[in-house]
């Protein structure tokens, strides 16, 4: 019987020591979803001036971010990482990912993979569905005025600039290529993220329409009412910037 035990031992040992490195593994990931610390920089999001740029076929600026700028890409984010595209399990590690720009030519807008997944994903009931699509539409009510007023603050800054260039001596062609690219960059991020509100509005409101198809529950009033006040807010945003590009979105659905 000793001896039993302790070959026993070592493997009880094993085993706890991975359960141990798991459990570590999971507090890395962050809670509720939120990004590891170990990937957070001050910077993180910059890749979005380089991605709406390339995208079109310009240059991204090689100026360092402005605070203002920095904080316009921090909450541009999440407001253009599509609601549920980060499955309970992966949000547990802090999944996070770049987005391609709306403006490649074979992005394809899916207005029912949001649906979809709602509908699909384990959920204890129908009404749980309803609080999830309402506690996203009601995310998107608040982010929206913390962006926007980034928004302004950004493209004041930016007529200022432009302004100024013209009384700046000695500015260098590069100089002034960098600040036309800066501009180009804030304006295509802000447009981006006008274009995003628009599809969760329609994948919001295709969502709605499957459930009360589904499963007709009172919530449904509640739920239809703030997809239309993030419906009214997104068509008169407090600032638009300037249209660059007009390339049209396909949608599918």
């Amino acid at each position: 019987m000793p001896d039993t035990i302790r070959q026993i031992r070592p493997f009880v040992s094993a085993v706890l020591l991975a359960l141990m490195g798991a459990s570590l593994a999971a507090c890395s990931g962050g809670d509720f979803g939120r990004t590891r610390a170990d990937m957070r920089s001050d910077d993180m999001h910059r890749w979005l001036g380089t991605e709406v740029t390339s995208s079109v076929g310009l240059k991204p600026s090689q100026f360092q971010l402005t605070d203002e700028e920095r904080q316009l890409r921090d909450l541009a984010y999440p407001m253009i990482e599509p609601p549920l595209s980060r499955p309970a399990w992966k949000s547990v590690f802090g999944d996070y990912k770049t987005i391609p720009s709306p403006w490649h030519q074979k992005i394809v807008f899916d207005r029912t993979m949001y649906g979809r997944t709602l509908i699909d994903e384990p959920h204890r009931s129908f009404s749980s569905r309803y609080a999830q699509l309402m506690e996203d539409v009601r995310n998107d009510i608040t982010r929206f005025e913390p962006f926007f007023g980034s928004a302004i603050r950004v493209i004041d800054l930016d007529k200022k600039r432009e302004a100024s260039m013209a009384r700046v001596s000695e500015i260098s062609p590069k100089e002034k290529a960098d600040a036309v690219e800066r501009m180009q960059e804030n304006s295509l991020i802000i447009q981006w993220v006008q274009q995003s509100l628009e599809q969760r509005v329609s994948s919001y409101r295709w969502a709605l329409e499957r459930l009360v198809i589904q499963a007709p529950d009172n919530m449904a009033a509640d739920a239809d009412r703030l997809i239309g006040e993030l419906a009214s807010q997104t068509t008169n945003p407090p600032v638009a910037a300037q249209p660059l590009y007009q390339r049209p979105v396909i949608s599918k659905g």
